[in-house]
């Protein structure tokens, strides 16, 4: 069996509650599709722990804007966040991320952050045209902060959901498992005020962490599978 988890966005009691959890599945293999950073203050503690605990991970557009120096297009809430944690990252941990690639193949799962058209920034809606011309028959993505699993006669698809910022209406953490047949979907519990509390300390006002109450993108938006702007 392995864990999938995807979308931390540099929230480390999130993260550290999911990786209890696979623990005490006595998981040993686990894949992150993505976004070790973005959004929250805990930057360093995520990428030192996936590092210490050598976790498989691929690069996402939050990790992109770190990395590169790139802003995001279309959210300035995004670009404070990332401004945030260029002024805080541990240079070791900047270089870590510029090594990351937002797709690869691993444990016989396709894996991407956004999509495989493109791999960064891509919002999957899985369908069975979607998935026709890809190579494989298993395939992974974050990005969309939204957990679903899908099926069709050829095509076995999951998207773990979000360790960092849950967006479908659950605050509880989100990850995946496969057990070689089928993925399945977790949720866990996690401190999530611990984190509240340090993004005020950090000079950040509500609207950049009150959404982790009623798990939600910031301002409130829930999303479902087939709604992402």
């Amino acid at each position: 069996m392995i864990a999938i988890i995807s979308d931390i966005h540099a929230n480390h009691p999130a993260l550290m509650a999911v990786l209890s959890e696979i623990d005490k599945m006595c998981i040993e293999t686990i894949v992150c599709l993505g976004d070790v950073g973005g959004y929250y203050c805990d930057i360093n503690e995520c990428c030192q722990l996936l590092r210490e605990r050598e976790i498989f991970s691929l690069m996402g557009n939050h990790d992109w804007y770190l990395a590169t120096g790139e802003p995001c297009p279309r959210s300035n809430s995004v670009n404070r966040c990332i401004r945030y944690q260029s002024t805080i990252i541990q240079r070791e941990h900047l270089d870590w991320l510029r090594t990351l690639k937002p797709s690869a193949e691993r444990e016989g799962i396709a894996l991407a952050h956004g999509g495989w058209k493109d791999p960064l920034d891509e919002y999957v809606v899985p369908s069975t045209s979607y998935f026709s011309g890809l190579p494989g028959t298993h395939f992974a993505s974050g990005h969309t902060h939204v957990p679903c699993t899908w099926t069709d006669e050829t095509n076995c698809y999951c998207n773990p959901g979000s360790v960092g910022q849950p967006r479908d209406g659950d605050p509880r953490a989100s990850f995946a498992t496969w057990d070689g047949t089928a993925f399945t979907i977790k949720r866990v519990d996690y401190d999530y005020v611990q984190l509240q509390t340090k993004m005020k300390r950090a000079g950040f006002e509500p609207y950049f962490y009150e959404n982790l109450s009623i798990g939600s993108r910031l301002g409130g938006k829930i999303d479902s599978l087939d709604l992402h702007l």
